[in-house]
């Protein structure tokens, strides 16, 4: 991400990179770039960014906040207020309040008051924080970050102007992942990279706490290291699972599934999470893939409500029995 202080060994690297800069900032070009002309103009309106973790919305908000503030009235000018914090109906009447109605006599501008994970507010405190975002708009001006838009409520989105920060591309994530990789000077081969950028999900934040994570574990951050390091099932693990579910009996299909459950460690929310990938690089007939997805879908929400993992596996290997059969059946007719 973005350029901080380097010497700092203890510093995770989230941290160490994280953008000081709208500059610095590698993704939502279009955002940035509307943002700073508010700045510019000054017209800034109360904002709401939402979208996945890991995507650039609190680094987003403080980058433009050390733009609008000298770093002397930082603290002053800036209040922000993270799910880590308490921001029930109380905080908002009295720690917000206090700070949004005390007037800049001697600096010129409006206060900043950023809402960090907004989503996590109770609906009272929101209902609360709308009537103080309207009251002192000529002084104030609020941000709000949230993963989802759909826990705001209505009022408070009709009254800030909403910016969608999407997953980053691997396209994206990859030069800042290059530069922190030169930085700290790790071993990483091919397969390693691509492995962090798949279990990304365009998520910077994660890409960085994983290479950081395998590096310390490992000399060199290969693809099997990656996924070894946080548990995922390798490709070579997936490719024998879905070879002993085709071409064994059931039974000894679980016997050798459940096995390598047991020495590995893997949840089957996992494996079939890779499963579902796998099967469309198989040259299934479309009705039998359509037929697996349907079935692995339906053991994912059993798996949500709470199902024995055991049940569960016993109906992926029947998904990929009768799969096997309609394979059977198509050839022969």
């Amino acid at each position: 991400m973005g350029l901080q202080d380097h010497d700092n060994p203890n510093l995770p690297w989230v941290e160490k990179y994280r953008p000081q800069t709208l500059q610095d900032l590698i993704s939502h070009e279009d955002i940035i770039s509307t943002i700073e002309r508010f700045i510019d103009e000054d017209h800034l309106p109360h904002l709401l960014f939402y979208g996945p973790p890991g995507t650039g919305k609190t680094s987003t908000i403080l980058a433009c906040a050390r733009k609008l503030y000298a770093p002397k009235e930082f603290s002053s000018m800036v209040l922000e207020l993270n799910a880590s914090d308490d921001r029930g109906i109380g905080v908002v009447r009295q720690q917000i309040l206090s700070f949004a109605s005390t007037r800049t006599i001697f600096k010129s501008g409006f206060k900043l008051v950023i809402l960090d994970e907004a989503d996590a507010m109770t609906n009272d405190a929101q209902n609360a924080l709308r009537r103080v975002i309207e009251k002192f708009t000529d002084n104030v001006r609020f941000c709000l970050i949230c993963n989802y838009l759909s826990k705001i409520i209505p009022a408070i989105q009709s009254r800030c102007t909403r910016f969608r920060f999407g997953p980053l591309s691997s396209d994206q994530i990859l030069p800042r992942l290059n530069y922190v990789i030169e930085q700290e000077k790790v071993a990483v081969t091919d397969d390693g990279r691509k492995a962090l950028l798949a279990l990304s999900g365009g998520d910077m934040r994660r890409v960085l706490n994983i290479l950081q994570s395998t590096s310390m574990a490992y000399k060199e951050v290969t693809e099997d290291n990656v996924y070894t390091c946080v548990g995922h099932p390798l490709r070579s693990d997936i490719t024998n699972i879905i070879n002993w579910m085709l071409n064994e009996q059931l039974d000894t299909a679980y016997k050798y599934v459940s096995e390598l459950k047991t020495a590995k460690g893997f949840a089957l929310q996992d494996i079939l999470t890779e499963l579902h990938t796998y099967i469309h690089r198989i040259d299934f007939p479309v009705e039998v893939r359509v037929h697996l997805v349907q079935q692995l879908s339906d053991v994912e929400v059993r798996l949500c409500a709470g199902a024995s993992e055991k049940l569960q596996l016993s109906s992926v290997l029947a998904a990929f029995a009768r799969a096997k059969h309609m394979v059977a059946e198509k050839a022969s007719t």
